[in-house]
């Protein structure tokens, strides 16, 4: 009996360890394999691949000012686009407004017929010397170097990443066909 109660103790304890340590990560998607936030989905659309591919140039000269910088690799018979870009992040605190840190991101996007597929990953705080600084640092609270301000980043991120990933879905939309007036 007693050995039970410990078992079933001893769970509770453990749930509740894991819950904690999941706490931060639970709002950014997380690579299982690599540990890193990445935002991917299949989108089924209508269209051949070389359509679907056609369409995103599109929405990349809509989406970007210098969309030739932008990509890095356009691949039409493989059906692979990869865009390499940066989100800015504002200083929310009170009284100081203004970019503060720019972040890099990959975006792979990848076509077959009846759908794409994107992965918006490799998430990267751009700084003055070539090192990389992965963003994923600042999901743990534990760090000694954590700073309340970083929560504020990643909502930022997310919201960055979200409006682009809402952005490129409008984009890959069929284009309306109107019937011309008859009269």
């Amino acid at each position: 009996m007693i050995n039970k109660i410990s078992a079933v103790l001893s769970f509770i304890v453990l749930l509740t360890f894991q819950a904690i340590g999941q706490e931060n990560t639970g709002q950014y998607p997380i690579d299982k394999d690599t540990q890193l936030i990445t935002y991917q989905d299949v989108i089924q659309q209508a269209g051949t691949a070389d359509e679907l591919y056609i369409r995103c140039i599109e929405w990349i000269n809509v989406q970007y000012k210098n969309p030739a910088d932008a990509c890095r690799i356009r691949n039409r018979e493989s059906g692979v686009i990869e865009i390499l870009h940066r989100f800015e992040l504002l200083n929310e605190e009170e009284g100081s407004k203004g970019v503060t840190a720019k972040v890099n991101y990959t975006l792979k996007l990848e076509f077959k017929p009846g759908r794409y597929r994107y992965t918006l990953s490799d998430l990267n705080l751009l700084r003055q010397s070539s090192s990389r600084f992965p963003v994923e640092k600042w999901l743990d609270k534990s760090d000694k170097d954590y700073s309340n301000v970083y929560e504020s980043y990643l909502r930022q991120i997310n919201t960055h990443a979200l409006a682009l990933i809402n952005s490129l879905k409008a984009g890959m939309e069929p284009p309306v066909i109107k019937q011309e007036e008859k009269w």
